[in-house]
């Protein structure tokens, strides 16, 4: 687990200087927001095969749901698509509480306190059920 200094340091960076912004043209993406909070995010998903060549995002919000993008972004492009339906479950199962945080987060390690949050949970997953469903739509070409 991170200090909390160092949590919130990573989320102010991310927030402020969100990381792979921007439409990755031709790219399967979803687009999602969370009425409650005002929230909204769309998610391009590049693949090559089985490896997601680029993620990336645009949006504007909290500094939660904005820095959980751009920290998403940077844990998953790089990857096959398994690795990161993997990493998502993890992120996923420690906002919710259910699990602690594992090393292999790295940085998303910093969303750890949003567990105990409960109305912010759905900001930190916003990006990450668009990339669900980015993944799970038509491959263009």
């Amino acid at each position: 687990m991170l200090p909390e200094s160092v949590a919130r340091e990573i989320i102010s960076s991310h927030q402020q200087r969100p990381r792979n912004r921007g439409e990755l043209p031709g790219a399967p993406f979803a687009a999602l927001d969370n009425p409650s909070c005002g929230d909204q995010v769309t998610v391009w998903a590049q693949r090559e095969g089985e490896q997601l060549a680029a993620v990336h995002f645009e949006g504007r919000g909290c500094a939660i749901s904005q820095a959980s993008a751009s920290l998403m972004t940077q844990a998953l492009s790089g990857r096959t698509v398994a690795d990161a339906q993997a990493l998502a479950a993890h992120f996923r199962a420690m906002v919710m509480g259910e699990e602690a945080p594992d090393p292999a987060l790295g940085d998303l390690q910093a969303l750890q306190g949003v567990s105990r949050l409960h109305a912010r949970r759905k900001c930190a997953l916003l990006a990450w059920n668009a990339l669900e469903q980015a993944l799970a739509g038509p491959t263009p070409g």
